[in-house]
């Protein structure tokens, strides 16, 4: 399956991130989150238009497909990880999406060295992964709240139960 050329401008690797970052340059406040957004629902679109606006340019790192059936299980991802690449690629608010294997972003976060690092409000400041990382060279740690009755684990039971 092959992207088109618009939308895989935003899609990166580990090493067209290193480029990219120092195209935008050390002023560019660089933000950072992660997740498998596997069903993009109006939650999701909410924290990452908030996560966005606490910097110039949003990263996000999207687990792989493999990386999701390890957290998730074997009945997940339901979109495969070029779908949800293109789909976060396609949205304004996101400047950079990177896929990443790992079950958790930290060699990505240790990659990128965000200004600000953000998850959920669902996560203490000690489960953050990469919380330490970021704090130890100056950058910030922020959670943000969920909207409220979205969730892609309810969207699939939803669809489910008809």
């Amino acid at each position: 399956m092959s992207l088109r050329p618009s939308l895989s401008t935003k899609i990166y690797t580990a090493a067209s991130i290193v480029e990219q970052l120092n195209d935008w340059g050390k002023e560019a406040r660089v933000v950072f989150t992660n997740g498998c957004f596997d069903i993009l629902h109006l939650g999701h679109v909410d924290y990452l238009k908030r996560s966005a606006q606490l910097g110039d340019k949003l990263v996000v790192g999207l687990n792989s497909d493999a990386s999701v059936k390890a957290i998730k299980g074997e009945s997940r991802p339901i979109q495969d990880e070029i779908s949800r690449l293109s789909i976060l690629a396609a949205l304004e608010c996101v400047d950079a999406v990177i896929l990443f294997d790992e079950e958790t972003p930290l060699e990505l976060i240790k990659l990128v060295k965000p200004h600000v690092l953000v998850k959920g409000a669902d996560y203490e400041l000690n489960q953050i992964v990469g919380a330490k990382e970021v704090q130890e060279y100056g950058g910030e740690v922020k959670t943000i709240t969920f909207l409220e009755g979205y969730s892609t684990s309810n969207l699939i039971n939803k669809i489910k139960n008809g």
